[in-house]
């Protein structure tokens, strides 16, 4: 049942983890990501503050991730990206091909095991020494059954 505030546990970079409520379309605003804590308090954290906002399905020990890499290539389309932290831990995930969904203050990825609790990551630009694209994952394109060859392109080595 989709709701107008989704569940969060935010990481921040004293390990410290805070859960509460956020809404999805704008949680960040001039800088610092508005939070509803589960006492029913509205807090304003520094995104410098922050490691990530882990979107979660049930609360407790959420941001933990089982898995932190792909095992192989993924197959959804998108970004597939490496996040590397200032305190050096490594993070693979999916972000959408689209500058559209980019925005000034962070990166919203998706973690490499979807059916964990955790459903995306929004990492703070402030968090990351590097972000590294490893691959374009995209449709690929079929030639269509029955479509004649292209007769213009000229043979190049007497086939």
């Amino acid at each position: 049942m989709p709701s107008t505030h989704k569940k969060v546990v935010v990481r921040k970079v004293d390990r410290d983890s805070i859960n509460g409520y956020v809404a999805p379309a704008h949680f960040v605003r001039e800088g610092k990501l508005e939070l509803l804590n589960t006492a029913g308090n509205v807090v304003a954290i520094d995104l410098r503050d922050i490691k990530g906002v882990y979107f979660v399905r049930e609360f407790g020990d959420s941001e933990s991730l089982s898995r932190k890499t792909f095992t192989s290539r993924p197959r959804t389309e998108g970004l597939w990206v490496r996040l590397k932290f200032k305190d050096n831990e490594i993070l693979e995930g999916m972000m959408p091909n689209d500058l559209n969904q980019a925005s000034p203050e962070g990166f919203l990825i998706n973690p490499p095991d979807l059916r964990s609790n955790t459903q995306r990551i929004f990492v703070p630009r402030s968090a990351l020494e590097s972000l590294t694209v490893l691959a374009v994952i995209g449709a690929t394109r079929r030639r269509r059954r029955g479509m004649p060859t292209d007769t213009r392109q000229v043979p190049m080595f007497g086939e």
